[in-house]
């Protein structure tokens, strides 16, 4: 059973944290649906974990913390935690749509609502600080 994986949070300038996330690797900094901090503001909270001691984890800290969207908490996660895909590999057909997308290609329909929402243009309205709250 690998032991490759652990729990992190990124944090605020005030040191708490805004977000709560399981990895293995880099995934600590590859892109999420919050901004990554500065290294020197990414905690690791525990290491060298099974997949599921992972997932566990940073469901229990979440918990811990709370949500902001239901109103419980400070954290930015959308989910309660303990889910996830690790290890799934795209078809060459899917990251063939995606990279389309990411240029501004055809756009399967349904997807415009997320693909707007993330435009930098609409990021900037925004002020994109949500985060720092």
């Amino acid at each position: 059973m690998s032991t490759d994986f652990y729990t992190y949070a990124y944090l605020r300038e005030d040191r708490t944290p805004y977000y709560i996330g399981k990895g293995k690797g880099t995934r600590w900094k590859k892109p999420h649906s919050v901004p990554i901090p500065p290294k020197e503001r990414v905690l690791f909270l525990k290491t060298n974990l099974t997949e599921e001691e992972a997932f566990k984890h940073e469901k229990y800290m979440i918990s811990v913390f709370g949500r902001k969207d239901l109103g419980t908490g400070i954290l930015w996660n959308f989910t309660d935690g303990g889910e996830g895909s690790s290890g799934y590999r795209h078809t060459s057909e899917a990251k063939q749509k995606m990279a389309d997308k990411r240029r501004g290609g055809k756009r399967t329909s349904g997807s415009d609502i997320l693909y707007d929402y993330h435009t930098p243009e609409l990021q900037r309205k925004k002020g994109q600080k949500r985060w720092e709250s």
